[in-house]
This record gives structure tokens, sequence and C-alpha cells, in this order.
């Protein structure tokens, strides 16, 4: 069996998809549910029917596209990732694993192979959460881990819920049957560019993830009292925006004194209100990040933030609110998945090194279906969700073909 990845041709599929983007080039900015996302959902789906594969559809948009195998009745071997883009993100965040899926399975068939099990290539929606907020939604409902009610819930800024937009997008039904059945993957194993500096600054090829960090998200709310910035002495302030400004310093401090350097915290997001410059902050909303591959560590981070959030508004005078926007428990690869992705590579002679996902993706939630785990490939400076986002063809192909041999093997 001799295993080809047409490099040319995916590495043209991938520049056809990035045009689908409400921004020029080189960045590409698409939400999920709107006509660039749509427009590209044909694309991929066109593609996915000339290469033969049986292609469905769920309630809320995740897209199977399948190649049945001798003995359809068993558990497929699945592939995939997402094609939504943050705004002004880069063409390869996601992409490569959903068209490098399919074109490692198209590798296989023209190399003749019959496998046992059906392969499966799937396009997830909304892994971003620039929609309504949270990220990875279609696998999230694939797994249980996000109850049909989120339907009503969620919402976009314009106050649609997720129901609603939809609906509209053309994808109607009951969310409750998006959830899969188990036993429907015998296992799943995802391609992604890195998002981080590592294989390109050691020249290392490929890396076999062995465990994906997840997020605690938060949404903090801190209501002080404004008033003009000249008249306000500065004794009788209650300055909403200094503390979330030095809560934020306590995110950075605690992730720092965790003793692990897969602790990470950010906070990304501060409205402040009213948003002049005479004028002190009387609210703010601060949106707050914190991740690690270890649950324990990063729940013992949570708690000194709370401990920091108590202390700094009753100091100031401030009052804070908190939502749990989510708080995800990190996962484990598979043993036998990563075992075949490093048959693989040494079977091509590909160097490769294990390492962990510090990043979100959708195999943290498909690793509570099945058996899972991921394969990286080098992304130029480390760059993503940024328009300078780059992994070279020769990089992608190399990934496709490991990708494409391990799912001949779990296949069998």
């Amino acid at each position: 069996m001799r295993i080809e990845i047409d490099g040319t041709r995916l590495w043209n599929e991938l520049g056809t998809l990035a045009g689908f983007s409400d921004t020029p080039r080189p960045s590409v900015t698409r939400i999920v549910f709107s006509d660039q996302d749509a427009r590209a959902r044909a694309y991929v789906k066109g593609l996915f029917t000339d290469a033969g594969l049986a292609v469905r559809e769920d309630a809320v948009g995740n897209t199977f596209a399948r190649w049945e195998g001798r003995e359809p009745a068993l558990a497929a071997i699945g592939t995939g990732s997402h094609i939504d883009a943050i705004p002004h993100a880069g063409a390869f965040d996601g992409t490569v694993g959903v068209l490098g899926g399919l074109e490692a399975i198209r590798a296989l068939q023209r190399a003749g192979v019959r496998p046992r099990r059906s392969l499966e290539v799937l396009l997830f929606t909304s892994e971003e959460p620039t929609r309504f907020g949270i990220g990875c939604l279609g696998s999230r409902l694939l797994a249980g881990s996000l109850d049909a009610g989120a339907g009503e819930t969620l919402r976009d800024k314009d106050g649609r819920t997720l129901n609603e937009v939809r609906t509209a997008a053309g994808f109607d039904g009951d969310l409750a049957g998006v959830r899969l059945g188990p036993g429907y993957y015998a296992g799943f194993v995802e391609l992604h560019i890195e998002q981080g500096p590592l294989l390109e600054r050691d020249g290392v090829p490929l890396g076999v993830v062995t465990a994906i960090a997840a997020p605690a998200s938060l949404r903090l709310f801190f209501e002080g009292e404004g008033g003009h910035a000249g008249a306000v002495l500065m004794p009788a302030r209650r300055d909403a925006f200094l503390a979330a400004a030095e809560v934020a310093l306590a995110v950075e401090a605690a992730a720092k004194e965790s003793g692990a350097v897969d602790t990470v915290g950010t906070a990304g997001v501060c409205e402040v209100f009213p948003g002049a410059i005479n004028s002190i902050p009387s609210r703010v909303k601060l949106e707050l990040d914190i991740r690690d591959i270890d649950g324990d560590r990063r729940d013992a981070v949570l708690r000194k933030v709370d401990e920091a959030i108590a202390e700094i508004c009753g100091r100031r005078k401030v009052e804070a609110r908190k939502e749990v926007i989510n708080a995800d428990s990190p996962a484990v690869c598979d043993a036998s998945i990563v075992s075949a992705l490093s048959t693989a590579c040494e079977r091509h002679g590909l160097a490769h090194r294990k390492m962990v996902s510090r990043a979100y993706h959708d195999s943290l939630f498909m690793a509570r279906l099945a058996p899972a785990a991921m394969l990286f490939i080098p992304c130029r400076g480390g760059f993503s969700h940024r328009p300078e986002e780059y992994a070279s063809p020769e990089a992608i192909a190399q990934g496709a073909l490991v990708l494409a041999e391990a799912m001949a093997t779990l296949a069998l």
C-alpha cells in the first residue's frame, strides 16, 4: 500500500476556502451561520460529494462525510475540525483538519485501501466562541456536554437566539438529537496547526498530542461609582475599572504562581462604561480565560482569583458579580491512537515529538465520546488567530499523510 498526498490540490483547496471571508486577504473572517459561512460550507460539501462521500448534517450544522467501510455496522474512525474563523484570523486554523482529513481519505481511496471500518470527516459547527460566547458549540452538543436548552439561552450580540440563527441558516430540528450515541466512533483523530512556536523552533515536523488543556471562562461585572474626573478626589473614589485592572493582574500572578508552565491566565475582554476620558468608570465587564492540562491545578488558580476579587473589591468599595461561562475538564489522549500516529510518523521517516495542546479544540469533547488524539503541524512563528498565520504546503501534506496512515491502521 503506497499512500500519496496530492499536496498541490490540498493547498489550492485551502486557498479557495480562505476566500470565503468578510475581510480581505490575507485575513479571514468567517462567523458561524453568516453568508460567508454558508458559502464555505457549500464549497466543502461539494468536495465531500466529489470524493464519493455520503454527507449528512445535524440540527446545529455539524456536517458528516462518510466513506463506508467493508463492515458499515462497526463504529467508524473519525477525523475533522472546523472552518469558522474569528475576525481577522488566518487561513489554516481548523481548515487544515477538515480539508486535510478529506485528502487523507482520498489518498486511501487512490491507494486501493478498503477499510473495515467506515472513515468519516466531521466539520464541526462553531468551534470559535465569536458569535455565541462559547467555544466548541457543535462538539459540546455531540458529546452531550451542552443541554439542548442552549438553543434559547445562547444569544449573539444582536440578541438573536441560537435557535433563531441556526433555523435561518437552514438547520432545524431538536438540538437534543445532535448528541451522538455511545459507540458511534471507535476513534477520533484531529489534524491541526500547532498554534504555538515549539515545533518550528525545534525543527520537528510533527507533534503527537497526549493531552488537551481546557479553559475556565469567567465573566465579571464590576459596579463602582462614576463622577467627574476633576471633581471627585482620589480618597473618595470607587473606580470600577481600577478594581477590574487589579483583578486582571491577580489572574496573571495566580497563573505564574501555580508552579507549572502549562498554567495560563488571560483577561481578554474589558469593557468600560461610560468610556469617557473625563469620567470615572462606574461599570466594567471583564472576561477571563484560565486554563491548564491539570484540572485541579487550574481550579486552584480559580480559587485564588476569587479570593483576589473579594479582597480588591472590598478594599475599593466596588461590587462584583461573577458568571461562569464554562469550566471544562482537560482531556488525556488515547494511548492506542497516540501510538498509531507515532508509528505512522516513523513509517514515513518523519521526526515527531509528543506534546500537549494548550489551545482548545473540538477533540477535547470528542474524547468524551470515543478514544481521541491530535496531530500537530508547525505554523510559522507560532502565529495563529491573525492574518500572518501560515503553514507550509509541505507541512500540511506531511500531516495529511500521517493522518491517512494512522486512520488506515485504526480502521482495520
